[in-house]
């Protein structure tokens, strides 16, 4: 099991989607995602699985939770440097979002 202590390591934050890229040659339908995390931590690249679920459009200005402290990991020969949450599977990926507009950055309790 998880302790409090464990669960208080994952920075997560409110982010904004400022830009959407296909990545070609991936196994797998992912987009790029540049993700604005506010003023303290910027923008961060997110390859993120959702391509068949999202157009670009839907995701543009979009704000959702973003795990922010987690190591860079090379996916599809692009660096992803977070992680979006969602629930669901293939085409029905769901988005973790505010109810409301938040503030960029906002960290999630």
């Amino acid at each position: 099991m998880a302790s409090i202590e464990d669960l208080s390591k994952i920075d997560l934050r409110i982010g904004r989607i400022k830009n959407v890229e296909d990545i070609d040659g991936a196994r797998s339908p992912v987009y790029k995602l540049e993700v604005y995390l506010g003023e303290e931590i910027g923008s961060r690249t997110i390859v993120a699985g959702i391509k068949n679920s999202y157009s670009k459009e839907d995701l543009l200005n979009k704000q959702l939770v973003c795990i922010t402290n987690l190591e860079p990991k090379k996916i599809a020969n692009v660096f992803s440097e977070g992680m979006i949450l969602a629930t669901g599977e293939g085409e029905n990926i769901i988005l973790l979002s505010p109810e409301k507009e938040a503030i960029d950055g906002s960290i999630v309790r």
